[in-house]
Order: structure tokens, then C-alpha cells, then sequence
């Protein structure tokens, strides 16, 4: 004897159980945030911070802890202002070299920023073209998208800065991207900062004393020997963002001073010292 297995005509799903009409907005939300978040990497970063961690690491690992390495005081310039500035508290011979934070004390120059040097500046158009160059794996319509979103930043240029504590348990890599839209620049910081607080479990960071445009995210708690913390801000035309990597116990008020550093000498770039 053969059973017919099909379900009778009356067992079929009923039609409230079909997805809501809502869905489709919320997978075109979907899609559209997920071209944010390749947006968002280059366009804050150029992709180049991601390698802090690992630059820690090897920093951390490999460094000769019986000789202390000390920044270059006062009396390592004694006899004349060089006209080219103290090369080891960083360039200030652009105008946007001069707002990066000069290396403070108990800090020296860093690793290298992913391609670049640990103290470089970036021309609008070559940062433009650039981070566009890394969406070249993304499908045509979701590339064109984000090339569209690039245009429309009018980068002005991309100045950055890698610092590493003298005991080597720190790095931290400032970044100041200028723009010419201000709108643009408040609309990035909303955008990135709504992220984070979305995505990924980050936590809380520390506030930055004096500067209520200014958030910190901690990364998501992990078994692992590092811990990371990203500072964003921004200033008129200016764009902050501010990635720091170091071992546990991580010294969150260390990085949220020297935050509130930079962004005092974007201020008053001729006042820090």
C-alpha cells in the first residue's frame, strides 16, 4: 500500500506567516549598511591603521627592555633652532603636520602606518584616488556607490602620526583628515560613531576632558594578550581619529590625555609644548 506524504491543502502556511511588507526596506537597509561599513575603513583610515596591532606586537615582543630609549630632550638641541623643527617630535613643515601632536614626553616616532612612514602627510587627490583603488573588489553598483561617497568628501589632504611609549607597552596612531565640506566632516563623525555603537560590542571609552566632539569606543572584550582603544573627533574642516594598541592592563586615561592633547594643539597649535 502506497501513502500519499504531500500535506493536505489546509496545513499550508497561513498568509500571516508570510514576511511582513516592512522586510524589503529593512534588507535595502541591510545592503546599505553593509556598503558603509566598506566604506567607512578607507574612507577614515585608508585601511592603513589595521596593522597596529600586529606592529605592537612585534614591538612588544622584540623589544631590549635592559636599555631605557629615551625622546630627544632639551639638551639634544642645544646650540641652534634647527630650521626644520625637532625631526623627533615629528614634521611641522605643512600645514596640516603642524596640527598633529608634536611626540610628547616619555613617547618617541612609532612604527610605520601601514605603507607609509610613521610620520607622513597624504595629498587630497592621492588619498582620494587611493581609497578608491581599495573598493575595487566590490560589486559595480556597491563600488560606484562608495566612489560617489568618496568624490563627495573633497579631500584636502591626510596627515598622520605614529607614537610608541618608551616602556613599549603603547602605540598609538593619530590621524587628521581634512575636508572641505564642515557638513561632510559632522556628518562622518555621527556616521562612524553610530557604528560603533551598533556593531562589533564595542565598549564605553573614556571621555575627553574639555571636548564634547570627541568619543572612544574600547574594543569588545577577547582572550588575548592586547587591547585597543579608537578615539574619534572632529574641528571645522578636520576629521580625528586616533587608534591606540598596548598590552593588558591598557591604560585607558593615558591615550583619552593624549586625545585631549591633540585636540588642545589643533586649537592652539603654537601653545603645546
Amino acid at each position: 500500500m502506497t501513502t500519499d506524504t504531500a500535506p493536505p491543502a489546509d496545513t499550508a502556511p497561513p498568509a500571516d506567516t508570510a514576511p511582513p511588507a516592512e522586510s524589503a526596506p529593512a534588507a535595502r537597509k541591510g545592503r546599505a549598511r553593509r556598503v558603509v561599513l566598506a566604506v567607512l575603513p578607507a574612507v577614515l583610515v585608508l585601511g592603513a591603521v589595521g596593522g597596529a596591532a600586529a606592529y605592537t606586537k612585534v614591538t612588544v615582543d622584540s623589544a631590549d627592555r635592559t636599555v631605557t630609549t629615551k625622546v630627544w630632550g632639551e639638551g639634544a638641541h642645544k646650540p641652534a633652532k634647527d630650521p626644520a623643527g625637532d625631526v623627533g617630535r615629528g614634521r611641522a613643515d605643512t600645514e596640516l603636520s603642524k596640527l598633529l601632536l608634536p611626540v610628547p614626553e616619555n613617547y618617541r616616532l612609532g612604527p610605520d602606518i601601514g605603507e607609509y612612514g610613521n610620520d607622513d602627510e597624504i595629498s587630497g587627490k592621492k588619498a582620494t584616488a587611493q581609497m578608491k583603488e581599495r573598493g575595487r573588489g566590490i560589486a559595480g553598483k556597491q563600488r560606484r556607490e562608495r566612489d560617489q561617497r568618496i568624490d563627495r568628501l573633497h579631500l584636502q589632504g591626510i596627515a598622520q602620526r605614529s607614537y610608541t611609549a618608551d616602556d613599549n607597552d603603547l602605540t598609538v596612531q593619530i590621524q587628521i583628515v581634512k575636508m572641505k565640506d564642515k557638513r561632510a566632516v559632522h556628518d562622518m563623525f555621527g556616521f562612524q560613531t553610530e557604528l560603533m555603537d551598533t556593531y562589533g560590542g564595542f565598549r564605553k571609552g573614556p571621555k575627553i576632558e574639555g571636548h564634547k566632539k570627541a568619543r572612544c569606543f574600547r574594543e569588545p572584550q577577547a582572550k588575548v594578550k592586547l587591547d585597543a582603544l579608537s578615539c574619534f573627533a572632529y574641528d571645522g574642516e578636520l576629521f580625528l581619529t586616533v587608534d591606540a594598541y598596548g598590552t593588558k592592563p591598557f591604560s585607558a586615561s593615558d591615550v583619552a590625555d593624549l586625545v585631549k592633547d591633540q585636540l588642545d594643539h589643533i586649537e592652539s597649535p603654537g601653545e603645546y609644548v
